[in-house]
Protein backbone atom coordinates (compact mmCIF):
# COMPACT_ATOMS: atom_id res chain seq x y z
CA UNK A 1 0.00 0.00 0.00
CA UNK A 2 1.34 3.43 -0.89
CA UNK A 3 2.13 5.79 1.98
CA UNK A 4 -0.39 8.50 2.77
CA UNK A 5 1.36 11.84 2.40
CA UNK A 6 -1.81 13.82 3.08
CA UNK A 7 -3.27 14.62 6.46
CA UNK A 8 -6.36 12.75 7.53
CA UNK A 9 -9.41 14.99 7.55
CA UNK A 10 -11.39 15.16 10.79
CA UNK A 11 -15.13 15.64 11.23
CA UNK A 12 -16.81 16.09 14.61
CA UNK A 13 -20.49 15.18 14.34
CA UNK A 14 -23.60 15.67 16.44
CA UNK A 15 -22.69 19.07 17.87
CA UNK A 16 -25.38 20.89 19.82
CA UNK A 17 -23.51 23.76 21.52
CA UNK A 18 -21.81 26.82 20.03
CA UNK A 19 -18.91 26.45 22.45
CA UNK A 20 -18.15 22.99 21.11
CA UNK A 21 -18.27 24.34 17.56
CA UNK A 22 -15.75 27.06 18.46
CA UNK A 23 -13.43 24.60 20.15
CA UNK A 24 -13.62 22.21 17.20
CA UNK A 25 -12.57 25.09 14.94
CA UNK A 26 -9.70 26.03 17.25
CA UNK A 27 -8.49 22.43 17.26
CA UNK A 28 -8.26 22.48 13.47
CA UNK A 29 -11.00 20.03 12.52
CA UNK A 30 -12.13 20.15 8.91
CA UNK A 31 -15.88 19.88 9.43
CA UNK A 32 -18.61 19.79 12.06
CA UNK A 33 -21.87 17.93 11.64
CA UNK A 34 -25.37 18.96 12.65
CA UNK A 35 -27.90 16.13 12.93
CA UNK A 36 -31.43 16.46 11.53
CA UNK A 37 -32.35 12.75 11.51
CA UNK A 38 -35.76 12.56 13.16
CA UNK A 39 -34.98 9.72 15.62
CA UNK A 40 -31.54 10.90 16.72
CA UNK A 41 -30.85 11.97 20.30
CA UNK A 42 -28.51 14.60 18.81
CA UNK A 43 -31.13 16.15 16.55
CA UNK A 44 -31.31 19.94 16.57
CA UNK A 45 -33.64 22.45 14.93
CA UNK A 46 -32.59 24.43 11.82
CA UNK A 47 -32.59 27.70 13.79
CA UNK A 48 -30.15 26.21 16.32
CA UNK A 49 -27.83 24.98 13.57
CA UNK A 50 -27.95 28.32 11.82
CA UNK A 51 -26.92 30.09 15.03
CA UNK A 52 -24.11 27.61 15.71
CA UNK A 53 -22.86 27.90 12.14
CA UNK A 54 -21.81 31.48 12.94
CA UNK A 55 -19.35 30.05 15.50
CA UNK A 56 -17.40 28.25 12.75
CA UNK A 57 -13.97 29.53 11.84
CA UNK A 58 -13.13 30.19 8.17
CA UNK A 59 -12.38 27.07 6.10
CA UNK A 60 -14.31 24.75 8.44
CA UNK A 61 -17.20 23.05 6.65
CA UNK A 62 -20.68 22.56 8.07
CA UNK A 63 -22.34 19.21 7.36
CA UNK A 64 -26.09 18.54 7.61
CA UNK A 65 -26.89 14.91 8.43
CA UNK A 66 -30.16 13.26 7.38
CA UNK A 67 -31.73 9.82 7.57
CA UNK A 68 -34.79 9.31 5.37
CA UNK A 69 -35.96 12.89 5.86
CA UNK A 70 -38.48 14.17 3.35
CA UNK A 71 -37.45 16.24 0.38
CA UNK A 72 -39.24 19.23 1.90
CA UNK A 73 -37.36 18.86 5.19
CA UNK A 74 -33.99 18.72 3.46
CA UNK A 75 -34.79 21.71 1.29
CA UNK A 76 -35.89 23.77 4.28
CA UNK A 77 -32.72 22.95 6.20
CA UNK A 78 -30.53 23.71 3.20
CA UNK A 79 -32.27 27.06 2.85
CA UNK A 80 -31.97 27.98 6.53
CA UNK A 81 -28.60 26.52 7.46
CA UNK A 82 -26.71 26.70 4.14
CA UNK A 83 -24.49 23.69 4.88
CA UNK A 84 -21.34 23.03 2.87
CA UNK A 85 -22.07 19.31 2.53
CA UNK A 86 -25.05 17.00 3.03
CA UNK A 87 -24.67 13.54 4.58
CA UNK A 88 -27.32 10.85 4.06
CA UNK A 89 -27.63 7.79 6.32
CA UNK A 90 -30.88 6.24 5.14
CA UNK A 91 -32.27 4.54 2.06
CA UNK A 92 -31.86 7.64 -0.12
CA UNK A 93 -30.80 6.99 -3.71
CA UNK A 94 -28.41 9.07 -5.80
CA UNK A 95 -31.16 11.07 -7.51
CA UNK A 96 -32.56 12.15 -4.14
CA UNK A 97 -29.17 12.98 -2.62
CA UNK A 98 -27.98 15.14 -5.50
CA UNK A 99 -31.29 16.95 -5.89
CA UNK A 100 -30.46 19.86 -3.56
CA UNK A 101 -27.55 21.50 -5.34
CA UNK A 102 -25.13 20.72 -2.48
CA UNK A 103 -22.28 18.15 -2.52
CA UNK A 104 -23.17 15.02 -0.58
CA UNK A 105 -21.63 12.09 1.26
CA UNK A 106 -23.42 8.75 1.39
CA UNK A 107 -23.10 6.74 4.58
CA UNK A 108 -22.74 3.00 4.09
CA UNK A 109 -23.94 0.73 6.90
CA UNK A 110 -21.26 -1.86 7.63
CA UNK A 111 -23.11 -3.71 10.39
CA UNK A 112 -25.04 -6.89 9.59
CA UNK A 113 -24.26 -9.31 6.80
CA UNK A 114 -26.24 -8.09 3.79
CA UNK A 115 -24.13 -6.51 1.03
CA UNK A 116 -24.90 -5.53 -2.54
CA UNK A 117 -22.56 -6.58 -5.30
CA UNK A 118 -23.11 -3.32 -7.19
CA UNK A 119 -20.07 -1.03 -6.76
CA UNK A 120 -20.73 2.08 -4.69
CA UNK A 121 -19.59 4.44 -7.44
CA UNK A 122 -22.22 2.90 -9.73
CA UNK A 123 -24.98 3.18 -7.12
CA UNK A 124 -24.07 6.73 -6.10
CA UNK A 125 -22.25 8.35 -9.04
CA UNK A 126 -23.06 11.83 -7.77
CA UNK A 127 -21.55 11.33 -4.32
CA UNK A 128 -18.57 13.45 -3.35
CA UNK A 129 -17.47 10.57 -1.13
CA UNK A 130 -18.58 7.82 1.22
CA UNK A 131 -18.69 7.27 4.96
CA UNK A 132 -18.41 3.75 6.37
CA UNK A 133 -20.25 3.42 9.68
CA UNK A 134 -20.84 0.50 12.03
CA UNK A 135 -24.64 0.55 12.22
CA UNK A 136 -26.70 -2.12 10.49
CA UNK A 137 -28.85 -1.20 7.48
CA UNK A 138 -31.82 0.78 8.78
CA UNK A 139 -30.12 1.42 12.11
CA UNK A 140 -28.88 4.62 13.69
CA UNK A 141 -25.32 5.94 13.67
CA UNK A 142 -23.55 7.19 16.78
CA UNK A 143 -23.69 3.76 18.41
CA UNK A 144 -20.14 3.84 19.73
CA UNK A 145 -19.41 0.45 18.15
CA UNK A 146 -16.68 -0.39 15.66
CA UNK A 147 -16.85 -2.82 12.75
CA UNK A 148 -14.37 -5.08 10.99
CA UNK A 149 -12.27 -2.55 9.06
CA UNK A 150 -11.07 -5.23 6.64
CA UNK A 151 -14.57 -5.16 5.11
CA UNK A 152 -14.13 -1.64 3.74
CA UNK A 153 -14.43 -1.76 -0.08
CA UNK A 154 -11.19 -1.09 -1.92
CA UNK A 155 -12.75 0.22 -5.13
CA UNK A 156 -14.80 3.23 -4.02
CA UNK A 157 -13.12 5.48 -6.58
CA UNK A 158 -13.82 8.45 -4.29
CA UNK A 159 -12.66 9.79 -0.93
CA UNK A 160 -14.06 7.96 2.08
CA UNK A 161 -14.35 8.51 5.80
CA UNK A 162 -14.17 5.97 8.61
CA UNK A 163 -16.77 6.19 11.39
CA UNK A 164 -18.28 3.96 14.03
CA UNK A 165 -16.89 3.61 17.53
CA UNK A 166 -13.85 5.82 17.02
CA UNK A 167 -12.36 7.26 20.21
CA UNK A 168 -9.13 8.97 21.27
CA UNK A 169 -8.04 5.53 22.47
CA UNK A 170 -8.43 3.70 19.13
CA UNK A 171 -8.27 6.30 16.35
CA UNK A 172 -4.48 6.02 16.03
CA UNK A 173 -4.78 2.31 15.25
CA UNK A 174 -7.74 2.97 12.95
CA UNK A 175 -5.90 5.53 10.83
CA UNK A 176 -2.72 3.46 10.68
CA UNK A 177 -4.66 0.32 9.69
CA UNK A 178 -7.07 1.76 7.11
CA UNK A 179 -5.50 5.04 5.92
CA UNK A 180 -8.82 6.77 5.31
CA UNK A 181 -9.28 10.13 3.63
CA UNK A 182 -11.03 11.22 6.81
CA UNK A 183 -12.46 10.14 10.15
CA UNK A 184 -15.83 11.00 11.68
CA UNK A 185 -16.48 10.91 15.43
CA UNK A 186 -19.50 11.63 17.61
CA UNK A 187 -20.03 9.51 20.73
CA UNK A 188 -16.29 8.94 21.19
CA UNK A 189 -15.75 12.56 22.25
CA UNK A 190 -18.90 12.99 24.33
CA UNK A 191 -19.95 13.28 27.95
CA UNK A 192 -23.52 12.47 26.87
CA UNK A 193 -25.34 12.50 23.50
CA UNK A 194 -24.66 15.88 21.86
CA UNK A 195 -22.55 17.21 24.74
CA UNK A 196 -18.88 17.09 23.77
CA UNK A 197 -15.92 16.79 26.12
CA UNK A 198 -13.17 19.31 25.40
CA UNK A 199 -10.33 17.09 26.61
CA UNK A 200 -11.49 14.16 24.45
CA UNK A 201 -11.92 16.45 21.44
CA UNK A 202 -8.35 17.66 21.82
CA UNK A 203 -6.97 14.17 22.42
CA UNK A 204 -8.78 12.80 19.36
CA UNK A 205 -7.18 15.40 17.08
CA UNK A 206 -3.75 14.77 18.61
CA UNK A 207 -4.03 11.01 18.02
CA UNK A 208 -5.07 11.47 14.38
CA UNK A 209 -2.09 13.74 13.76
CA UNK A 210 0.21 11.24 15.49
CA UNK A 211 -1.08 8.54 13.13
CA UNK A 212 -0.47 10.79 10.14
CA UNK A 213 3.15 11.20 11.17
CA UNK A 214 3.43 7.42 11.62
CA UNK A 215 2.08 6.83 8.12
CA UNK A 216 4.66 9.04 6.39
Amino acid sequence: MKPNFFRTRIKFCGLTRAGDVRLASELGVDAVGFVFARQSTRRIEPEEARAMRTALAPFVDSVALFKDNTQEEVREIVRHVRPSILQFHGSEDDAFCRGFGVPYLKAIAMGGEARTTIPLRARFPGAAGFLFDSHAPGGEGGSGKTFDWSRIPQDTGKPWLLAGGLTPENVFDAVVATRPWGVDVSSGIELSPGIKDGDRMRSFVEEVRRADCHNL
